[in-house]
């Protein structure tokens, strides 16, 4: 058995954390010993482990909530949980094209600043009257994403 400190110390959870998803009921059978402390085994430092990834995923106490009382009713709950952590992954790739196409502008708008002072390119600017082009420069990832993600 592990005291909360142990059981912290053995999911990268900070006390306060543990204790808040204790008291939502999101550790289900929790232990005490005879001082009316929390204690932990190893079946219940595995679920606290999941519920780090599920938070990590994006998920909500409420979400977390919910998967545990399907979780709580056994394989009969296979395919709805499987339903719920597809909609969950579905919605973090698209977070991740997101994060991909954030970084593709970042690169190219770093590619654009060495060109500069290379002296490969000259200076352009969109919000400087004297430095813009004729037509507003624009060839950004973030201007056009289908292009930034046609070079992956």
């Amino acid at each position: 058995m592990y005291t909360m400190m142990e059981a912290c110390r053995m999911t990268d959870m900070n006390y306060e954390a543990l204790k808040f998803y204790c008291n939502q009921g999101l550790v289900p059978n929790v232990k005490r010993d005879k001082n009316n402390r929390r204690v932990f085994d190893e079946h219940d430092i595995a679920w606290i482990r999941d519920l780090v990834c599920l938070k990590k995923c994006g998920m909500s106490i409420q979400e977390m909530k919910d998967y545990l009382a399907l979780c709580l009713q056994g394989a009969a709950t296979i395919p709805q949980r499987q339903e719920m952590l597809a909609r969950k992954q579905q919605a973090l790739r698209a977070q991740i094209a997101e994060l991909e196409d954030s970084a593709a502008y970042i690169d190219w708008k770093q590619t654009f600043y060495s060109d500069v002072l290379a002296g490969r390119r000259p200076y352009v600017s969109n919000l400087i009257p004297e430095l813009q082009q004729d037509a507003p420069v624009a060839d950004s990832p973030c201007s056009s994403p289908e292009k930034a993600r046609a070079k992956r």
